[in-house]
């Protein structure tokens, strides 16, 4: 009974967001006094700004997350099987982003880059974004080394195996799902965040969650909502998609 009353608390704002932006009005509201399409509509049609930001949310999430896979794997590879005390705390390190709140990264890196006299640009936001996408793809990758047999791994290289060439035929297919179990974590939390975009994004680079809490800050706009379902169904699919192609449950037990 507690189990279903806490999924019920957890799936109400998300069916009630849904739902709103099927209104026929021009307010967020629920009920909706009537339901159409004219708000999904509205986002093809008069919304060029909200089809900007989530392209370049699009482009940032990509970007980081392509760069959180080479330096996740290169740190698995190096930290998954040892237990030195310098290895569990470089690990620790690694995994830190995932226990400290998001605002904290956030105005940490922001006060990193204006000690450094970067400013603030697209590659401070990139910058950002994979220093809080890594530890995902650290952590199932982690995962899946620990669950490789290393008697493979010494079977190729006592067949002569180099080991650049060790790893690509048979460590990267062995952990394949692991990396993209977590690259897929990682890629949805870099297209959602917000708390770090917000310290580190300049006036060029407004990615869609921050213009949809500007929009919804100044009028409550409708087209939030509808954004809102749109990406809720996009997620939908492509978890089922990755749970049938890489098994993501099975990976962040």
């Amino acid at each position: 009974m507690l189990g279903v009353l806490a999924g019920i608390l957890l799936l109400a704002p998300t069916v009630i967001v849904v739902i709103t932006s099927f209104t026929s009005g021009y307010s967020l509201r629920f009920p909706p006094p009537g339901y159409s399409l004219r708000w999904y509509e509205a986002l093809w049609t008069q919304s060029p700004e909200l089809i900007d930001a989530f392209l370049l949310s699009l482009r940032l999430a990509a970007v980081a997350t392509g760069i959180s896979i080479v330096l996740a794997v290169a740190a698995a590879l190096a930290l998954a099987r040892r237990r030195e005390g310098w290895a569990r705390l470089l690990e620790a390190v690694f995994l830190s982003p995932l226990m400290l709140p998001a605002l904290a990264i956030g105005l940490s890196l922001l006060m990193l880059f204006n000690l450094a006299g970067t400013g603030l640009s697209f590659t401070t936001l990139v910058l950002g974004h994979v220093v809080i996408t890594t530890p995902y793809i650290v952590r199932t990758t982690s995962a899946s080394l620990l669950q490789m047999d290393g008697a493979l791994m010494e079977s190729a290289h006592a067949l002569g195996a180099s080991p650049t060439y060790a790893f690509r035929t048979v460590t990267l297919p062995l952990i394949a799902r692991g990396v993209a179990a977590g690259a897929f974590i990682g890629f949805m939390y870099s297209f959602d965040n917000v708390a770090v975009s917000l310290f580190l994004s300049d006036a060029r680079s407004e990615v869609l969650p921050i213009r949809m809490w500007h929009i919804i800050e100044s009028n409550l706009d409708v087209r939030a909502a509808a954004v809102s379902g749109v990406l809720i169904g996009i997620t939908l699919l492509m978890m089922l998609l990755m749970e049938r192609v890489a098994g993501i449950s099975r990976h962040m037990r």
